[in-house]
């Protein structure tokens, strides 16, 4: 099965750095892989046109985990091109509420108040997800060749996308933005320390992290 990635930058709000989207082209149709952030709309629709995006070819788009700058275009999309959203349930608080710290241990009240004035996470982004993808999960059925692999550590319900030619998506488990290492932000560090351990167990060729640039696994440095 011939799948084609392309990587969409887009901006963070208040010049936070970037984030990355992954439209994957396949045979069946694209899918878009996380959606940036509602301050970056333009740019996203901008970057899919540019990706090779048709109209009509959207399979559905996944998210890797529920934070703003990796979810806040779902709903839109899912209004405007009429794609269908998935992510995993234990994240689904997150998009449903609006509220970054549904998933994580590290419950802040403030942060819950001010996020949605800074982010653009407001009500209008929030939404119910149309399924749920659980670990092991097969796409093939839905004409991705990939499997889904439960990450958590950076949130509850974060994953990764491996396809079967050893790509992974992997949300913001690792970075790059200065070399590949875990992400700094864990909510549950020893929660990523196992991710880290399950990941080495498996198959993996090339990363595509949520911030930074795609880097062989073999790259990846251990602290």
């Amino acid at each position: 099965m011939t799948q084609k990635i392309n990587t969409i930058s887009l901006p963070i709000f208040l010049g936070m750095g970037k984030v990355n989207c992954y439209l994957v082209h396949t045979e069946s149709g694209d899918f878009l892989i996380d959606t940036g952030g509602a301050n970056a709309r333009k740019a996203l629709l901008r970057g899919l046109v540019k990706a090779g995006y048709t109209p009509g070819s959207f399979k559905f788009v996944i998210l890797t985990h529920g934070d703003f700058d990796h979810s806040g275009n779902a709903a839109y999309l899912r209004k405007a091109f009429g794609v269908k959203v998935a992510i995993h349930q234990e994240d689904a608080g997150m998009v449903e509420k609006g509220d970054m710290m549904a998933s994580r241990k590290q419950a802040n009240i403030i942060i819950k108040a001010i996020a949605p004035l800074f982010t653009g996470f407001g009500r209008a982004e929030r939404f119910t997800p149309d399924f749920f993808l659980k670990d092991g999960y097969g796409l093939a059925r839905r004409g991705l060749d990939a499997r889904v692999i439960h990450l958590p550590g950076h949130s509850r319900g974060s994953i990764g996308i491996l396809t079967t030619s050893g790509d992974l998506f992997c949300g913001d488990l690792f970075e790059n933005t200065k070399a590949p290492r875990l992400n700094a932000l864990m909510d549950d560090p020893k929660a990523a320390q196992d991710s880290l351990a399950k990941l080495e167990e498996l198959e993996i060729r090339k990363v595509y992290p949520g911030h930074g640039d795609p880097f062989e696994m073999s790259e990846l440095k251990r602290d």
